[in-house]
């Protein structure tokens, strides 16, 4: 006796759906990757990495790494005609964590960070040292934030917060606040200055 359920997941396990592969190649200038098809890592000829956008005269360009978990599309049902739709975090390349918040990016939020470390070329190798002097970006519900190593550039609904290392400047309603450094021009220093009173040498500024 014949299950037309057998013969109907037959038929599936036949055609040409989306799959799971990992990025084993890289064309950075065509945005084209060869992808190693999962679980089979049958590897694929040069197919289009869609990852990025393109509006008009906007072009935001994000090629795949080697070692990315990838998603697979057949155009048309075509398992000859592949593109790369998308990447997914997994248990090994995880979402970054914001050097804002030190949280992963919420609903509402978008958090973009570079020097995560790259993914790992085999399935039992591990993810490449992280960069801490890398650039990132985080936007949320509260404002907006950009920095790069000990630097972050905070701007926030009446307030902006420029820091580096131990030093901040704050600038609000009220006014330009500096903490933790000094204002220097090429010729003065804001906390060492003196000045001249006839022929005699005021001391430092006070308050």
């Amino acid at each position: 006796m014949n299950d037309a359920r057998f013969d109907a997941a037959a038929l599936q396990g036949r055609t040409s759906h989306t799959m799971f592969g990992i990025v084993s190649a890289v064309d950075p200038v065509n945005h084209a990757v060869k992808v190693r098809i999962q679980p089979e890592n049958i590897e694929t000829g040069w197919i289009p990495d869609s990852c990025g956008v393109h509006a008009g005269d906007l072009r935001i360009a994000r090629p795949s790494s080697p070692g990315t978990h990838v998603v697979l599309q057949p155009i048309e049902g075509d398992g000859e005609h592949l593109v790369v739709t998308g990447s997914v975090y997994d248990t090994v390349v995880m979402a970054p964590l914001s050097p804002l918040t030190g949280k992963v990016a919420q609903p509402g939020e978008l958090l973009v960070k570079g020097g995560c470390g790259l993914p790992p070329l085999s399935a039992s190798g591990k993810v490449g040292a992280s960069s801490s002097g890398a650039g990132w970006l985080h936007i949320g519900l509260d404002g907006v934030a950009v920095g790069a190593g000990n630097a972050s550039f905070v701007i926030k609904d009446g307030t902006i917060i420029l820091s580096v290392g131990g030093t901040e400047m704050t600038l609000t309603s009220a006014g330009l606040t500096l903490s933790g450094g000094d204002i220097r021009t090429d010729q003065h220093s804001l906390n060492e200055h003196i000045h001249l009173a006839g022929s005699q040498k005021t001391g430092g500024p006070l308050g």
